[in-house]
């Protein structure tokens, strides 16, 4: 099955056994060497198959690393369901602590969206943030509605652990309590609309 632009394609449900062994093997070796030096070839010999299959699968490096992000982000950094909005801030701690953990593919995640690779979905969970605002609070207007679910959705991503990591410097715990309550500060002015 090739490979799509499309990260969600491409998400931990629909890759095939082939995939799921070269998209695993890349990210060990990202870990292990970083990004630039990871050769198709050494893919190729760590997940068990033949240089050609990855190419087959994975045309460019592009398609490769865009792959791996989505890849990433559902099998080692995957999130709870969140039974309310309200629910988003502790979400949001938990996801920046995962970053932490992975700091290399944090990394991966947050570059490949940051830099707008091609095909890139920004913001993942857009959708899901939209349905449970409209759910328990479907009173709110276009704009609130849509500030909210930016802020909401910028928060929970490896973008803003890795501008809370390199850009000040901050502990994982100072990390996980700022997102935390920022997420708080963008839902406190919504808590007495609920519907």
């Amino acid at each position: 099955m090739p490979a799509t632009s499309d990260p969600d394609a491409n998400a931990a449900g629909d890759v095939s056994r082939t995939q799921e062994a070269i998209l695993a093997s890349y990210a060990e070796l990202i870990e292990e060497l970083g990004t630039d030096d990871v050769s198709f070839r050494l893919i190729a010999r760590r997940a068990g198959v033949g240089e050609r299959t990855v190419f087959r699968n994975y045309a460019t490096r592009v398609d490769l690393l865009l792959a791996t992000a989505a890849w990433i982000e559902s099998r080692i950094f995957p999130r709870q369901d969140s039974p309310s909005i309200f629910d988003m801030p502790l979400t949001i701690r938990a996801a920046m602590e995962s970053y932490d953990h992975r700091p290399e593919l944090a990394h991966v995640v947050a570059e490949t969206t940051m830099r707008g690779v091609s095909g890139a979905a920004p913001s993942p969970r857009r959708a899901m943030l939209e349905a449970m605002l409209d759910a328990e609070i479907p009173m709110l207007d276009d704009d609130e509605r849509r500030a909210i679910v930016a802020a909401l959705a910028h928060l929970d991503s490896a973008a803003t652990w890795v501008t809370f990591r390199r850009e000040f410097g901050m502990s994982r715990r100072d990390i996980a309590d700022a997102a935390a309550w920022a997420a708080e500060a963008v839902l406190d002015p919504i808590r007495s609309r609920v519907g």
